[in-house]
């Protein structure tokens, strides 16, 4: 039997003022059919918004209504953690991912308009980490910052946070997570992401239900838990094509049928173990300040390889 009953992707949104169609949030939802017809999934549901705080209300009303017919698996694409040590160099104290999940959600300012503060808590971040512009980078606004740079930073040494993760190092073209601006990057995502997140696990209806994967469940699965909150990377997957979409609505509708096809073969499980090839230490990392990707078992690989370009097109996948 699968072991879920409905699979969300969350395509998230760093954008600082409302938008919608491309670089806005999108929402894919699949749901099992009911009466016993296990193995039928409907067509996937998708949804766009202008804002995050319309989307975390809107996704705290489907979390609940999905929960309360089955199990949730929800997936969004940005990173959960930080590079292990992250919230020891801040100060924090306790449970690495829950001190800094709450440092982060107590300091990001994150208006109904998207106006956000993320930028500035980034420099804060900086000085208190090392006393300069490291280890976040990366500003699109024209003014100079003495602990923040537009572009870069020195080299990651000894006794600093790591460049990458443990699971951005196993992913192709993973970005790092103190990048903040430019393409491809996710850094400001996860300082706008997590803590919404965070707003949805402790939402009064969904709080008794949810758990965090895998801080809150361990590389595993935690049956008992209806909703379960991930980190997914869409890019792992070739996007759907959608006629009058942008790829970032191909991504989650692609992902989210995957996850939903994954538990369905019953290969779902392996997913949620993470990589095998872990060692103890590394996976303490993981389970306490870094997270991990769903869906990278090892060496990733897409799951769907891209067609190759025609001759003369650089794949920039």
């Amino acid at each position: 039997m699968p072991l879920f009953h409905a699979y969300v992707m969350v395509d998230w949104s760093a954008a600082s003022t409302p938008r919608l169609g491309r670089d806005s949030i999108w929402i894919a939802v699949a749901e099992r059919r009911p009466h016993g017809r296990a193995k039928r999934v409907v067509r996937t549901a998708l949804v766009n918004f202008r804002t995050r705080a319309d989307a975390t209300q809107w996704l705290e009303a489907k979390l609940g209504a999905l929960g309360a017919k089955g199990r949730v698996l929800c997936g969004f694409d940005f990173p959960f953690g930080y590079p292990a040590g992250t919230a020891a160099r801040l100060g924090l104290t306790g449970t690495p991912w829950r001190a800094l999940w709450s440092a982060l959600a107590g300091a990001i300012a994150d208006g109904p308009d998207n106006a956000n503060n993320r930028f500035d808590l980034a420099e804060d971040w900086n000085r208190r980490m090392a006393g300069e512009a490291f280890p976040f980078w990366g500003n699109v606004r024209e003014e100079t910052r003495g602990h923040l740079l537009r572009r870069g930073c020195r080299a990651h040494g000894a006794g600093d946070p790591a460049l990458r993760r443990l699971a951005d190092a196993r992913v192709s073209g993973a970005h790092t997570v103190w990048q903040l601006a430019g393409n491809g990057s996710v850094g400001s995502q996860a300082l706008l992401g997590i803590p919404r997140v965070r707003q949805l696990r402790h939402a009064p209806k969904l709080a008794p239900i949810t758990a965090i994967w895998p801080f809150e469940t361990g590389l595993g699965d935690a049956a008992e838990k209806h909703i379960i909150l991930a980190e997914a990377y869409p890019s792992l997957l070739k996007p759907k094509r959608l006629a009058n979409l942008p790829k970032d609505a191909g991504q989650v509708a692609a992902m989210v049928e995957f996850f939903a096809r994954s538990d369905r073969d019953g290969t779902l499980a392996a997913l949620l173990a993470g990589d095998a090839a872990l060692g103890a230490a590394e996976r303490r990392a993981v389970e306490r300040e870094e997270a991990w990707i769903l869906g990278v078992t090892g060496a990733a690989k897409r799951f769907v390889r891209r067609r190759r370009r025609k001759r003369g097109r650089p794949n920039r996948a």
